[in-house]
């Protein structure tokens, strides 16, 4: 039985439904950044920043690899820069506060 592509859609865009994610991913555009240094920026616990991480790679929307012993994240494509772009782009077309509205 397949997974209908809405459905995969839909689980796509509950995992970019997280502050704490696109923050990560927003942090990453810029450059790979070791645990500690995104910990400094995000400002949550260790605990939920790992848990947040590893949704982020479950998706493969982040990448790991070690440099000198530390383990470092990246965007795991030029495609989550172009995934961030729209979504400003999106964004922008909100009113400023939809929720009250």
């Amino acid at each position: 039985m397949s997974f209908p592509l809405y459905q995969a859609q839909a689980e796509f865009y509950r995992t970019l439904g997280h502050p704490v994610r696109v923050r990560i991913l927003e942090l990453l555009e810029a450059k790979p950044l070791a645990v500690r240094e995104l910990l400094a920026e995000v400002g949550v616990e260790p605990a939920n920043l790992s848990q947040q991480l590893a949704v982020l790679r479950h998706a493969f929307l982040v990448r790991t690899y070690r440099n000198a012993g530390v383990v470092m994240y990246a965007l795991a494509t030029p495609a989550v820069r172009e995934i961030l772009a729209l979504a400003t782009r999106a964004s922008a077309l909100q009113p400023e506060n939809p929720i009250s509205q």
